[in-house]
C-alpha cells in the first residue's frame, strides 16, 4: 500500500468549510479513481494546519492519479483559505496496526524523522518489535502506522488515540520513545505534531 499526503496551512476559521468539501466532493471523487482505497484528514483548528492523506493499492496507481487529483487539491486549498498551496509527499506504508476504528473526537500524534537511507529498514524493524508494543499499551490507544520514503531516508509514525485527553496523557511516554529512536537509529526528529482526526476513511489493511 502507498499513500500521498498533502500538507496545507489554511485559515482556522475555514476548517469546517474545507472539511465539508472533503466529505461531500473530494472523497467521493478520489475514491472512484483506479486503485484508491480511501482518504483521511487531520486538522489543527488553532493554526489551520491540515494533512490530507489518500491511500492507494499500488505505487503506479498513486503516481498515475497525480494529475487527476490536482484540481481537487486546488479546490480544497481554496475552501480552507490557504494562500501558499500544499506540500505533497508520497510514501510507502510499512506498518499498520488498528485496535479499533477512530471514534469522533479522536486525535493523533505524528512524529517525522529523517536520516540516511539505511535508517528506513532499521526503523521499520524497531517500530514493529519495540515501539509498537509500547504504544499499544498506552491508555486510549486506537491505531498506529509507519510510512517511509526510502529514497529520501524519511519516516513518519502516527499514533491515534480515542480522545485529546488520552493523547495528551501519553506525551511523556512518547517523548521517552523518541529519545530511544534517536539513539538507536541516529536519526533526526524533524517535527512532532498533535492533530484532530477530522475525517477517517483511509482503509489501509493491517500490516503489522
Amino acid at each position: 500500500m502507498y499513500v500521498r499526503t498533502s500538507e496545507v496551512r489554511g485559515d482556522p476559521a475555514k476548517i469546517d468549510d474545507g472539511l465539508r468539501l472533503v466529505r461531500e466532493e473530494v472523497f467521493p471523487a478520489v475514491t472512484t479513481m483506479d486503485g484508491c482505497a480511501g482518504m483521511s484528514l487531520l486538522v489543527d483548528r488553532e493554526t489551520g494546519r491540515c494533512i490530507a492523506t489518500t491511500s492507494w493499492q499500488t505505487e503506479d496507481a498513486m503516481r498515475m492519479s497525480a494529475d487527476t487529483v490536482r484540481p481537487l487539491r486546488d479546490r480544497a486549498e481554496m475552501a480552507l483559505g490557504s494562500t501558499s498551496g500544499s506540500e505533497v509527499h508520497q510514501w510507502e506504508v510499512a506498518v499498520v496496526h488498528r485496535d479499533h476504528a477512530a471514534p469522533d473526537g479522536a486525535h493523533a500524534r505524528l512524529t517525522w524523522l529523517s536520516g540516511d537511507q539505511a535508517i528506513v529498514d532499521r526503523g521499520i524493524d524497531l517500530y514493529r518489535m519495540v515501539i509498537l508494543p509500547q504504544i499499544q499499551a498506552m491508555d486510549g490507544f486506537c491505531s498506529a502506522s509507519l510510512m517511509v520514503d526510502r529514497a529520501a531516508g524519511r519516516i513518519v509514525g502516527t499514533a491515534a488515540f480515542d480522545t485529546r485527553e488520552s493523547l495528551e496523557a501519553s506525551r511523556g511516554a512518547a517523548a521517552n520513545i523518541r529519545t530511544g529512536i534517536v539513539r538507536e537509529l541516529g536519526a533526526t526528529i524533524d517535527d512532532v505534531e498533535e492533530l484532530e482526526i477530522a475525517f477517517a476513511h483511509l482503509h489501509v489493511p493491517e500490516m503489522a
